[in-house]
């Protein structure tokens, strides 16, 4: 049986519901490996022809494909080591960036000067065979040989161009991962020609990696000689004007180490003025010393520290000291006229004179040594203000001279510092180690390395399937037809009543009258939607319509009246469609009176009636055909029959015109309870589908649902429906 929840779908349904307001699902909503399969089952052959064809065109390129030999040879490339001279703007290859090294390396491993040298090397360029090896054919005259077939010497470099770029398609760099070793594989048609140029290529790259450096060094002498030789001319004009400034200036200057080590110059005045300043300092420090011997001399010259301190005076007070005290032995036994105290008085007498003398020659010593300090002082002090004077003079006569000064420095210092580099870049330029070497040469192959028969097939069988997977989804994407029931709801928005299994082998009476067959059951699964559309069941009046003719509609009303009248309903079925009835053709009678009569004033309704026993139902035919059946349904007439047609009968099965191009299936619908939709799998677009459901609406039809005709399972890569309309049969499903 149908899996549709009737209940959840039609009771969202209301009498003026258009197609896009009912709640549609979203294709997110349906399971994408379902999905997938679903895509893939519906259009398995397309997907198949694709992947044949990928499959064929694969093996018959495979097979014309010219055999290609591949060589390869490899090298280590190192990091270079650090240079026994540390030269500053000169090729420097100590760095961090390791990536950066070794992408410029590959870069010159595929660099186009490499190529047309290892072509020109291998004689490539004056080859006609190489450049037929590779299609080159051209009636250029570059390509015309002469009589003996040799290429024409004035085109060769042109020619040599084009091997370059030969050799370059054709090239594979390949780095060898967590190592310094790099793969150059080359293919070609010939493998001797693989080999040559893939051991040739390694070699070239060494000598061109040698060359390079050394002409890097060269350009490098080449350049601080050029630059050396203006530097010696600017140091020979700044020495010549320092030099000549100096003589006209009459500046005399020696050499001087500077506090950081370096030479410097310095005037002869300023050593003479720190000469003749330290002179003064100790000057004023003895005309100091003088004058305080002389303040303190002016008291009592006795009391001097140079009397103190004088010997002789030491001594001759020693004596009187001693005569002293001899006189005062005498004093107490004799007057002082005693002759030997007369004596003694004149001694003591003498020395007193002699100590006046020396003290006296004292203080004269220490005025004459004050004046001689001052004196030397004032000397002193007179020759520092003149020096003073003249080194301020020789200082403002020095400014443009230290100005010529540092000018010569400076050229000097530049020639010094780019002499050194020119020496170091000499020495570098000679002690160069290569850092490239050849690991292993190249063999020459002896199987070919394409074409590969298997990989070659299962890409072509990947792309196969790519393609079809690709043309299978575009053909989704623009292919509007509802195909199976899951659709229905997300392509026109209303609910699906059920899926109608389509007929091959006999006709839809016969089959109506099995009441085992599948379309039975799928009619009685509509019949159980439809009883949740309203709440007395099953609407009274039913207009069962489609979008074209042949969708179905005829078999539908026929089959829900069927069933309707199996559940103990009485039932009949009307045909409305008075353009082309076709409701006599499948109860086997006439429709010389019907529908058509009662719409045009005939009130008997009785005689309008056919008995279908075999069903069990009531027919009313369409009648004759009218000129014009949309007049004849403007009028309440249709109205009339259905109501009194429901006093007889429980139902009333219409069935109704195709809506497109005709105003009849609307007119119809606004007179029923409901419509059911007809719509045929795989036959119709959906948006004629929703065009039609739209004329519905606006005529304020009920439409409840879809019922979706001829319906294959097959072609749904089983969703269930084929086991549902078999399900119970024979005690065992059975596989269609």
């Amino acid at each position: 049986m149908n899996t549709i929840n009737p209940v959840r779908r039609l009771a969202t349904a209301s009498p003026t519901m258009a197609p896009g307001d009912f709640p549609a699902e979203n294709a997110d909503q349906t399971p994408f490996v379902r999905y997938v399969m679903r895509l893939a089952f519906r259009w398995r052959k397309v997907i198949g022809t694709i992947i044949a064809a990928c499959l064929l065109l694969g093996l018959v390129i495979t097979l014309l494909m010219t055999p290609q030999y591949t060589a390869t040879t490899t090298i280590e490339i190192a990091r270079e080591s650090d240079r026994i001279v540390n030269i500053q703007g000169v090729q420097s290859d100590a760095s961090d960036a390791d990536q950066e090294f070794y992408q410029t390396q590959y870069g010159l491993l595929k660099s186009k000067a490499l190529a047309e040298r290892v072509a020109t090397q291998l004689r490539l360029v004056d080859d006609p065979s190489f450049f037929q090896m590779f299609d080159i054919k051209s009636d250029s005259p570059i390509f015309a040989t002469d009589a003996r077939g040799a290429l024409p010497p004035g085109s060769r470099e042109k020619r040599t161009q084009i091997a370059g770029s030969l050799l370059l398609a054709n090239l594979k760099i390949e780095p060898v991962r967590a190592s310094q070793l790099v793969e150059l594989s080359f293919t070609s048609p010939d493998p001797n020609l693989s080999a040559r140029v893939a051991n040739a290529w390694s070699v070239n790259f060494i000598q061109q990696t040698l060359q390079r450096r050394y002409e890097a060094t060269s350009y490098a002498r080449n350049f601080l000689e050029s630059r050396l030789g203006q530097l010696r001319q600017r140091v020979e004009e700044s020495e010549r004007k320092l030099v000549g400034y100096a003589r006209a200036q009459r500046l005399v200057t020696i050499p001087n180490s500077g506090t950081n080590g370096t030479q410097g110059e310095r005037s002869l005045a300023a050593d003479d003025l720190t000469l003749l300043n330290n002179n003064l300092a100790e000057a004023t420090a003895a005309r100091i010393q003088a004058e305080t011997r002389l303040r303190q001399n002016g008291g009592d010259p006795s009391q001097s520290a140079e009397a103190l301190g004088n010997s002789a005076i030491g001594t001759l007070r020693a004596r009187r000291a001693d005569l002293a005290g001899e006189y005062q032995k005498l004093m107490p036994q004799f007057t002082p006229d005693y002759p030997a105290a007369k004596a003694l008085q004149a001694q003591i007498a003498q020395i007193d004179r002699s100590i006046a003398r020396e003290e006296s020659r004292i203080g004269g010593s220490i005025d004459l040594n004050y004046r001689q300090a001052k004196a030397r002082e004032d000397a002193l002090q007179s020759q520092v203000n003149k020096l003073k004077d003249e080194l301020l003079d020789f200082r403002r006569r020095n400014i443009q001279y230290a100005i010529y000064q540092r000018d010569a420095d400076t050229n000097r210092q530049l020639y010094d510092a780019l002499l050194q580099r020119y020496k170091e870049i000499g020495v570098a330029g000679g002690v160069g180690v290569n850092n490239v070497a050849v690991v292993d040469d190249a063999d020459v192959p002896e199987r070919p390395s394409s074409p590969r028969l298997v990989l070659n097939m299962l890409l072509a069988l990947i792309s196969g399937c790519a393609l079809g997977a690709l043309a299978a989804f575009l053909l989704e994407q623009s292919d509007e037809a509802i195909a199976d029931p899951t659709e229905v709801e997300r392509m026109v928005g209303l609910p699906l009543l059920g899926s109608v299994p389509k007929l091959s082998d006999r006709t839809p009476v016969e089959a109506l009258g099995d009441r085992k067959s599948d379309m039975v059951d799928a009619y009685l699964a509509v019949q159980t939607n439809l009883s949740f559309s309203t709440e007395r069941g099953v609407p009274a009046s039913l207009a069962i319509t489609s979008t074209r003719p042949a969708e179905g509609k005829s078999t539908t009303s026929l089959a829900l009246a069927v069933s309707l009248a199996r559940a103990q309903r009485r039932v009949i079925l009307v045909d409305g469609d008075m353009r082309s009835p076709s409701v006599h053709h499948l109860i086997g009678t006439d429709h010389n009176r019907g529908l058509s009569n009662f719409l045009a004033g005939d009130d008997a309704i009785e005689p309008l009636l056919h008995r279908v026993d075999m069903f069990g139902i009531a027919a009313m035919t369409a009648g004759p055909i009218p000129p014009n059946a949309a007049e004849l349904l403007t009028s309440d007439r249709l109205k009339v029959l259905v109501e009194k047609l429901l006093e007889s009968f429980d139902h009333v099965v219409i069935d109704s015109p195709p809506v497109m191009g005709l105003a009849d299936a609307p007119l119809i619908a606004s007179r029923v309870e409901g419509v059911v939709y007809a719509v045929e799998s795989h036959g119709i677009r959906s948006s004629l589908v929703r065009t039609a459901l739209g004329r519905l609406a606006s005529a304020n039809a009920r439409v409840l649902g879809v019922v979706l005709t001829k319906f294959e399972a097959r072609r749904s890569a089983g969703y269930g429906y084929d086991y549902g309309y078999n399900y119970g049969r024979d005690g065992v499903p059975k596989n269609r």
